[in-house]
């Protein structure tokens, strides 16, 4: 494996390795873009089984968070970390305070968050190494747990799915296929039910679907059994890569519209396939957006009912995808592509005029 072309191939500007013998910290910090801003992104803690698994990972998300950031208006770069390890295990406060000294010494160009593995405790132990982190408590002046507005997003995104494929909004009677209970699924089955919806849903872990089931009137799904459901739309709410070869001759949805990343194995191929079976596809970095703009907005100094109301744009944003979509007759994960790169051009050209003022400026001024 070559890093630097892995690192060419998906426009990276700095990857870092991390390693702290005394904790036995193993991770790795990909800043992917900071045209618009410094590169946010979570830290996501998780059982590689190769090093080279690590590092995919942390490439693919960290360019997802670019784009992510873009789409949603936010004045953001896209980042993430990794950290190889097994969060149930190996999880302490010194090794994240390591970490934290390594984010540190970035000098803010790239803010850590929560992500798998991860959450608000870790976020406390973070913050004692650096102020570069989003996510803390509530009682630390922070915005405290993203799910909610995750959650959120996800709802008002599927939304605008259902307006799209049937005409109205309305999620009355509407069969929905959830992968994953873990925080957004569970709070994405509260809004659900709410609206009058069928649910379904599955977990790798049962205890975590229980609630679902017990407040929500759920119906639990065996794991490998979610992708043969006949229900009208798919939320996909754990890992990624689950839209792949194997699993979409299986799919009966009308809409695909969930809270995981990186959902496609394959984007240059998978989001074509699901446009040739006619299935509409919200693109995960549109739709989750919501985690997002909740610490994006503590960076700014954070309100909650401000990140709700950004969250609610997630709907405009979606219509507005899948027209390009229709207009170009493009699958709608590359509308979405199109809609971001633009404005990142955008604003490389303001970015690019000002450089040019400058540099004129002190041409005149040591010139003359």
């Amino acid at each position: 494996m070559n890093i630097f072309e892995l690192i060419q191939k998906q426009g990276h500007e700095q990857v870092v390795f991390c390693y702290d013998d005394s904790t036995g910290l193993k991770a790795i910090i990909a800043i992917h873009n900071t045209v618009l801003g410094p590169a946010l992104g979570g830290v996501r803690m998780w059982k590689y089984e190769k090093e080279e698994d690590a590092l995919f990972d942390v490439l693919r998300l960290s360019k997802a968070m670019t784009y992510k950031a873009a789409v949603a208006g936010l004045n953001l770069g896209g980042g993430k970390a990794v950290i190889i390890g097994d969060p149930q295990t190996q999880r302490s406060e010194a090794l994240f305070r390591a970490f934290g000294r390594f984010v540190q010494s970035l000098g803010g160009r790239y803010i850590t968050a929560e992500d798998v593995g991860t959450d608000e405790k870790v976020m406390e132990w973070i913050y004692s190494e650096t102020k570069y982190v989003t996510g803390i408590p509530e009682s630390l002046g922070g915005s405290g747990n993203p799910a909610p507005v995750t959650a959120y997003g996800v709802y008002v995104g599927i939304k605008a799915c259902v307006k799209e494929v049937f005409g109205n909004e309305s999620l009355a009677g509407k069969k929905v296929a959830i992968q994953g209970a873990g925080q957004v699924g569970r709070f994405l089955c509260q809004h659900l039910a709410k609206d009058g919806a069928k649910i379904y849903i599955t977990d790798i872990i049962p205890e975590k679907v229980k609630q679902c089931v017990g407040e929500y009137k759920a119906e639990f799904v065996e794991p490998d059994k979610i992708y043969d459901i006949d229900a009208d739309i798919f939320a996909p709410c754990a890992l990624g890569g689950i839209i792949n070869d194997d699993t979409i001759p299986r799919f009966k949805f009308k809409i695909i519209a969930g809270g995981a990343n990186n959902q496609l194995l394959d984007e240059d191929k998978h989001d074509r396939m699901l446009m040739e079976k006619g299935i509409l596809y919200a693109p995960d970095y549109v739709i989750n957006a919501g985690g997002l703009i909740n610490v994006g907005r503590e960076v700014e100094g954070y309100n909650k009912e401000h990140a709700m109301k950004k969250a609610e744009g997630i709907y405009d944003t979606l219509m507005k995808v899948f027209e390009v979509s229709k207009r170009e007759n493009i699958p709608t994960h590359v509308a979405s592509a199109r809609i971001a790169e633009e404005r990142i051009m955008s604003a490389l050209k303001i970015k690019k005029i000002s450089l040019d003022t400058t540099k004129a400026s002190l041409e005149r001024r040591y010139h003359r």
